[in-house]
């Protein structure tokens, strides 16, 4: 019956300032704005494939974390640099300072994590080929490549 995900939705602090930064520094499609409520719906990827509702919160805030569908080899090669270039700080799972994709070697999955403006936790992966191996924990692609 379920098939996959189809939307999700977070708090924002500035519905217009949230907009700008989903649409034109992340390039998500607007979609509908709804005129009755804080709301907004912007299109992920192509064909409405997938949707993100931003609800304008002004108290009590909660930060949520999703993650994009993205290439591994647009992780591995361009991720860290879309972001930086954006103004963007890009981390790995285990924040230990490195701006370098990690892999959940239990899925196995390539990942790298980055912040919208009110501290919600976004992430890029990508599904990598092969068996998962949930011993080795969360590791380097480097050390992913050459255990796997």
């Amino acid at each position: 019956m379920i098939k996959g995900l189809y939307e999700t939705h977070i708090q924002v602090s500035n519905l217009e300032k949230a907009v700008v930064f989903y649409t034109e520094v992340l390039g998500l499609e607007f979609a509908h704005r709804d005129t009755t409520r804080p709301i907004v719906f912007l299109w992920i990827g192509k064909n409405k494939a997938s949707m993100l509702g931003l609800w304008e919160q002004k108290e009590n805030l909660q930060p949520r974390h999703f993650a994009f569908t993205a290439d591994q080899e647009d992780i591995l090669n361009y991720s860290v640099d879309f972001l930086e270039n954006k103004n963007l700080k890009p981390y790995n799972f285990l924040k230990d300072g490195s701006e370098k994709p990690m892999v959940f070697a239990w899925m196995p999955a390539l990942a790298i994590y980055f912040n919208d403006p009110d501290g919600n936790q976004l992430e890029f992966i990508s599904i990598l080929e092969g068996e998962g191996r949930p011993e080795l924990g969360v590791v380097s692609y480097e050390e992913w490549v050459q255990k796997s």
